[in-house]
């Protein structure tokens, strides 16, 4: 019972983690070191299957932590539910497969119950085999759809244009189809369907006869998965939006990741790359070099530090990129080479990714005539830096589908637009247990300004370091911060407590000239989280959700 009960936790964990090989391991460790409680039923487990060698009795105390824990790592979960797909029950049946077999073969040898314990305390280990040994299977199943998706591609002869990035990619994939759309029939890959699978079903369910441009995005977790994607979706425009830490647990460094991005451009006689970013910029040099029609964008950032790309933005003087946005005395304007097609008060969408969108607009030759009529009704992506107001009149910005440190910054600069300043206390708990006091106390006359987050993740050896300097940002912008869940909590807590207070004046200190800092409220979960926002917020505060993280997380 131990181990099936084990394995449902861990057989979710690696529906969510995409089958990867390490999925269920990794987090087991990190779920196993999240608290006291859970450091505990290991150190039980541990003692109890060691002396199970002699004593094969201890062996239930080893089933019964492994069946009780990881304590907070629910069975079928909340925000990530358990889906008894098609490939989960396959990956369940060798699952059980190879725990039976462990068990039968030990249990010749007199040591079942030892066995029994091992299994199901090891059922992480398991679960990551079985996604091993079934992997050349479900390659092989998808290959059937992939056949099909690369018929229809070729019996349609799309314009196909491919878009990755560190970040970035889904704004300018929607952006570019709002642009591209009235002067063409656009069809771009829905959500985040950015994969193998995901980009063959899109293909096979969405592509119509009539589609004249096919628009992909592309992601990737390992080297030579855009190169696969690119042998049957060969791409016509190809476009890197940004390099970035993400997903540099995986990547190692991110020449890495460059290096697994670029792999886009091969097959693309067209090339669309932002050049702020000067590794980017050697890219598009190279592929001059080559023969590639390249065509640059740029981003100029209203407060000259960088925009949603690279902290090494706005060297290059405007204009000398082939499309280039840029503030303008209260405005933003988009120009082509020196002539401005575009001006208005405000983007939906993050400059850079406006750049890159209309640089490949302009590739698909749409007139800029028409580019500069749908500027201005650029609808932004649900949940990247989308402005709503709750029933009660808070001012909310979602960007809960949000995890980079450069988009983490615009979405403060957005948040501080709508209000400032702070209390003065850094607490935990809920309120409870005070950490730091800042200057000052206090609630602002403009109102809350609130932060709410989990920080971000699969930032590798980067991730505390720039966890930290966010609730640092963040905590001289808000009166209040929610440290949501474990998983970054140190960090957060960290660079909140370490934070500078702004200096008297300052456009993010209070009304009254002081120094102030944000308060730190610490809740286990998202749904917390949204009570305590809920009870503590009206109208006229506003309120940043900064990423989100389903529940496999601490």
């Amino acid at each position: 019972m131990a181990f099936v009960l084990a394995g449902l936790r861990w057989l979710r964990v690696a529906q969510r983690e995409h089958y990867t090989a390490d999925g269920a391991s990794r987090f087991a460790m990190r779920w196993w070191a999240s608290s006291l409680a859970n450091a505990a039923l290991v150190l039980i487990a541990g003692v109890g299957l060691v002396l199970a060698v002699r004593w094969p009795a201890t062996g239930f105390a080893t089933a019964f932590a492994a069946g009780v824990g990881p304590l907070g790592l629910g069975l079928r979960g909340r925000s990530a539910p358990l889906a008894w797909t098609r490939r989960l029950r396959t990956l369940a049946g060798v699952y059980l497969a190879l725990g039976a077999a462990v068990v039968a073969g030990v249990g010749l040898a007199g040591h079942a119950t030892t066995a029994a314990a091992a299994v199901a305390i090891g059922s992480p280990a398991l679960v990551d085999i079985a996604c091993r040994l079934t992997a050349p299977f479900e390659r092989i199943w998808a290959g059937r759809y992939v056949s099909a998706a690369r018929r229809r591609l070729s019996d349609v002869g799309p314009t196909v244009v491919a878009i990755t990035g560190s970040y970035g990619k889904t704004s300018t994939k929607a952006a570019l189809a709002q642009l591209a759309a009235g002067s063409f029939d656009v069809m771009a890959s829905p959500a985040s369907f950015n994969n193998r699978a995901g980009l063959a079903r899109a293909i096979n369910e969405n592509l119509t006869d009539s589609t004249e441009v096919f628009v992909a995005e592309m992601g990737t977790y390992g080297p030579g998965e855009i190169a696969e994607l690119c042998s049957w979706i060969r791409p016509d425009i190809a476009t890197i939006t940004a390099i970035g830490p993400v997903h540099l647990e995986r990547f190692r460094s991110e020449d890495r990741i460059l290096k697994a991005k670029s792999e886009i451009l091969e097959h693309a006689s067209t090339v669309v790359m932002p050049i702020d970013d000067p590794r980017l910029a050697a890219v598009a040099t190279s592929c001059a070099e080559n023969g590639k029609r390249v065509i640059t964008c740029s981003a100029r950032p209203a407060d000259g530090e960088g925009s949603e790309g690279s902290p090494d933005q706005g060297n290059d003087p405007p204009g000398s990129a082939d499309v280039t946005v840029i503030p303008s005395g209260g405005t933003w304007q988009v120009q082509a080479g020196e002539q401005v097609i575009w001006s208005g008060p405000e983007l939906a969408v993050q400059p850079l990714n406006v750049a890159c969108a209309v640089a490949i607009a302009r590739a698909l030759n749409v007139p800029d005539e028409a580019i500069s009529e749908r500027l201005g009704k650029l609808a932004p992506v649900s949940h990247r830096l989308e402005a709503l107001e709750s029933p009660t009149g808070v001012q909310v910005i979602d960007d809960t589908y949000n995890s980079n440190p450069a988009g983490a910054r615009a979405a403060l600069e957005a948040l501080g637009r709508l209000g400032g300043g702070g209390t003065g206390e850094v607490r935990t708990g809920g309120g409870a247990g005070v950490v730091r006091t800042g200057g000052g106390a206090g609630e602002e006359a403009r109102g809350k300004v609130v932060v709410v987050t989990p920080g971000m993740v699969e930032l590798g050896r980067r991730q505390a370091a720039e966890n930290a300097d966010f609730a640092a940002r963040a905590a001289t912008v808000a009166t209040h911060l929610v440290v949501v869940g474990r998983t970054n909590r140190r960090a957060l807590l960290a660079g909140a407590s370490a934070a500078e207070p702004a200096p008297p004046g300052a456009s993010d200190g209070a009304s009254d000239g002081t120094a102030r800092l944000a308060e730190v409220v610490v809740v286990p979960n998202r749904e917390a989280a949204v009570a305590w926002v809920r009870e503590n917020t009206a109208g006229g505060d506003a309120v940043l959700y900064e990423n989100d993280l389903p529940d496999h997380y601490p």
